[in-house]
């Protein structure tokens, strides 16, 4: 059997030149979150088969990639049901993970917990631009905090680290699940049927509200409440005051703290920023993660055409391995997507130092060989970056590869001057 020289569908090989926009990101990316006071920790990128089909992972559940049991464990002659078979699965995300991560660990943890997470997950997902059955995930969660504090800080931090990258005029959108969850009781759906009513929703972007109404009447829904669903995301603007309005307006279905805790998140972002943005209200928001207990929300760039970040509050995931529920909100950044545009746009490392390459002729004596690897490791000391290397036949053609490469002093070194 021949074997493949191209890496499995959906995943990638990585070339130097991507490599290093990858690592000055990650870098920059521990630096400015650390800066905030979040605490690197890792979990494995095995989890326990139960643990991701909680049903709290909505769709990425029908997307693991399982492990089968190893040695004695496994009986495949004497499985009947999959439970038999598999006893563990690749993480789809970094939440389940951390959230177990807290249960076994938070007597050991400060209080609240600011977690920085970085790492590879995998979904058996369809690819296409941005999107990969493996890719990096960076998330930031505040553990153990109930207060809006936490929504801030996160977005705070993912905006100071967006505008780092030279990213400018993205949009933060927000919303809350409560709010979702009260315009559709004021609209007279039934509660069984939110999570399909928001599904459709969801779709609102890529089919418009006209589609929706459309799907909606399809599935059956009566028309008068479609209508006065509709009628709400039609009558509200994207700012502080649409806020106010929606709450007033959903007086009875919407607890009295929901509107003012938005409005709080917002009006304190906005005055506390760096980076260069917008951040709005989107009622029709949803995240897909069943998870999600309040307050969510998207980055949105304009040269994407889509989220290219996103997260929210997830109050009562702990609980479900502690019995009892603990604060918890997080932001993640999507690192591939990032990276992604970076790459199209050409984007350059900021000099740290410079960068120094020493071309060998061939055949050199040994004296001055070890004498070119003496000044590297001058400059090295020096702080510059080094290279030392054989001279190619086609001169020209690899002192052009080093100055793409960013090496901006190349020394040609020959056994006598030339």
């Amino acid at each position: 059997m021949a074997l493949k020289k191209k890496p499995v569908t959906g995943m990638k090989d990585m070339l130097p030149q991507e490599m290093e926009i990858r690592d000055y990101c990650v870098g920059l990316i521990k630096e400015t979150y650390k800066s905030f006071g979040f605490c690197s920790m890792e979990t494995p990128c095995v989890e326990h088969i139960e643990n991701l089909c909680s049903k709290q992972g909505g769709d990425n559940e029908k997307l693991i990639f399982k492990i089968l049991k190893r040695g004695e464990k496994l009986r495949i002659e004497e499985a009947r049901e999959e439970s038999d078979l598999v006893d563990g699965g690749l993480r789809y995300d970094l939440t389940v993970p951390l959230s177990r991560y807290y249960a076994n660990h938070a007597n050991e943890l400060p209080s609240p917990f600011k977690a920085l997470q970085m790492g590879n997950v995998w979904r058996a997902d369809r690819p296409q631009r941005g999107r990969f059955r493996q890719f990096m995930q960076c998330d930031i969660d505040i553990l153990g905090e109930a207060s809006n504090l936490a929504e801030m800080e996160l977005i705070l931090a993912t905006t100071a680290l967006l505008g780092k990258l030279d990213f400018h005029n993205f949009t933060i959108r927000i919303n809350d699940r409560r709010f979702l969850k009260a315009m559709a009781a004021y609209s007279g759906f039934e509660e069984s049927e939110y999570d399909k009513i928001f599904i459709t929703l969801d779709k609102v972007d890529k089919i418009g509200l006209d589609g929706v109404r459309a799907e909606l009447e399809e599935n059956g829904y009566a028309k008068e409440s479609v209508e006065k669903y509709l009628e709400i995301f039609q009558e509200i603007t994207d700012d502080v005051e649409g806020v106010r309005r929606c709450g007033k307006k959903l007086e009875g279905y919407l607890p009295a703290d929901a509107s003012v805790s938005l409005e709080e998140i917002m009006t304190g972002v906005e005055s506390a920023k760096e980076a260069d943005f917008r951040i709005c209200f989107d009622p029709t928001l949803v995240r897909g993660m069943s998870y999600y207990t309040g307050t969510i929300f998207e980055i949105s760039m304009d040269e994407f055409g889509g989220s290219v970040g996103g997260g929210g509050r997830y109050d009562e995931m702990i609980g479900k391995f502690t019995g009892q529920d603990t604060p918890a909100v997080g932001f993640s950044i999507g690192f591939e997507r990032i990276v992604m545009l970076l790459l199209e746009r050409g984007f350059r490392i900021p000099a740290a130092g410079s960068k120094k390459a020493y071309l060998l002729e061939k055949n050199l004596p040994r004296e001055t060989v070890l004498e070119a690897l003496k000044q590297a490791r001058a400059d090295r000391a020096a702080g510059r970056q080094a290279l030392v290397v054989n001279m190619k036949k086609n001169r020209k053609f690899q002192k052009e590869q080093l100055a793409e490469q960013g090496y901006q002093e190349i020394i040609e070194v020959y056994a006598s001057e030339k």
